[in-house]
């Protein structure tokens, strides 16, 4: 049968594609049912998979099944030399599905760039700057003002999935693309940005809890995306920060999305209106100021902390008492993402978009569009429809593809 027949694979590339993909022998030797010795054995050469061993190892490794064939391995630069220093996350050693979360993200960055350089569509020039010797006040500000989100607006929000879609509508406007990414623990990344200029990006972890916290990850990295044009960081390859030092720098980020989603005068004029003495914040009040802006109950209370309407006791007092109120709670089951949704969801408006336009050009086939929106043909109708609507449609409907 021709699925028994040899590979006749090169085993330096096999090597390659898995300690690329971030795998140790024995995950890959488990998806295969083969012992990790048969695995290593393959690397080696001194023994070669079979046809349809060497077709799931390039499924598993995402990787097109003719690079096994090369006679050497592509040359491409680290992925840390991509995306910005995370706490937790060693450069060189991320997860696979972090791995894979950011070739995918870079990928459809680079699509994009050469789609809108085929179809002459200009590309958006990201010039939102940052300074560490700025305050988050100051840099809060200029976020709020770049992004032109009012407060008039803001207070017309009716859900949080609502003010979400329009915070992530307002960033792509700047010349950033947002991308969701899966399967990725909350623990190495709620969000992660890429330095690659023109065309920055901004992925976020679709496993965050809610579209308040989705929002606050967005302005959170787009704050990096500042100091990054400030020279102020670098990709994770190059940053020689130690701990102590990289905490202030996600200090400041946090402080700095913190104003611009609930900026100084709003806050002022409910805090008048709700009239809380500093030490009496509970849950159901901060809830009910955090719900006023659309976002989470402990940003507001980190914002409110910032302010000086919150001490640190008080502070710390409440983030323990919300911890045991988020542990106390069931959770919640999964919505079902339609394939639109989740289309949406991951790849952003301003990508499928152009993917579609270029469908339409006759610059790429529908085979290339199914593959760079990760969806199928049958729904393409669908997905025009659903751009057609706008981002700001009132259907709750689950956009994670998580």
């Amino acid at each position: 049968m021709a699925t028994s027949t040899q590979a006749l694979v090169n085993p330096v590339v096999l090597t390659w594609a898995r300690q690329e993909s971030g795998y140790e022998p024995e995950p890959v030797a488990k998806r295969l049912n083969v012992k990790p010795e048969q695995v290593i054995a393959w690397e080696r050469g001194d023994k070669k998979p079979t046809v349809r061993q060497a077709q799931e190892l390039a499924k598993f490794y995402h990787r097109p099944f003719g690079v096994f064939f090369l006679p050497q391995p592509p040359a491409i630069p680290p992925l840390a030399a991509e995306y910005r220093h995370l706490p937790n996350v060693k450069p060189g050693i991320e997860s696979p599905e972090f791995r894979l979360a950011l070739r995918i993200m870079s990928l459809r960055r680079e699509t994009a760039l050469e789609l809108s350089e085929e179809l002459g569509v200009p590309v958006t020039e990201f010039n939102v700057v940052a300074h560490l010797s700025e305050t988050p006040a100051t840099v809060g500000a200029r976020l709020r003002e770049t992004l032109g989100i009012t407060a008039e607006e803001q207070v017309g929000w009716t859900s949080d999935w609502q003010a979400w879609r329009r915070w992530r509508e307002a960033v792509e406007a700047l010349g950033a693309l947002v991308f969701q990414f899966p399967k990725v623990s909350l623990d190495q990344a709620r969000g992660v940005s890429l330095f690659s200029f023109p065309l920055p990006v901004i992925g976020i972890n679709s496993k965050e809890s809610s579209p308040a916290a989705r929002s606050f990850t967005l302005l959170h990295e787009l704050t990096h995306l500042a100091l990054a044009v400030g020279k102020e960081e670098m990709a994770a390859l190059g940053e020689t920060r130690d701990n102590s030092a990289w905490m202030e720098v996600e200090r400041f980020a946090e402080e700095s999305a913190s104003e611009a989603l609930v900026p100084a005068e709003m806050l002022s004029v409910f805090l008048r209106k709700m009239s809380v003495r500093p030490d009496n914040w509970d849950i159901p009040l901060m809830k009910s100021l955090s719900n006023k802006f659309r976002v989470t109950p402990l940003a507001m209370a980190t914002r409110l902390r910032a302010a000086g309407e919150l001490s640190w006791d008080a502070y710390n007092r409440w983030k323990e008492e919300w911890n045991k109120h988020i542990a106390s709670l069931p959770k919640k089951k999964k919505g079902f993402a339609l394939p639109v949704d989740k289309t949406l969801g991951r790849s952003g408006r301003p990508f499928t978009q152009l993917v579609l336009e270029a469908l339409d050009a006759n610059r790429i086939t529908s085979v290339e569009a199914s593959r760079y929106l990760d969806l199928k043909f049958d729904h393409f109708d669908k997905l025009r429809n659903e751009l057609r609507t706008g981002p700001m449609r009132r259907a709750e409907s689950f956009d994670d593809g998580e």
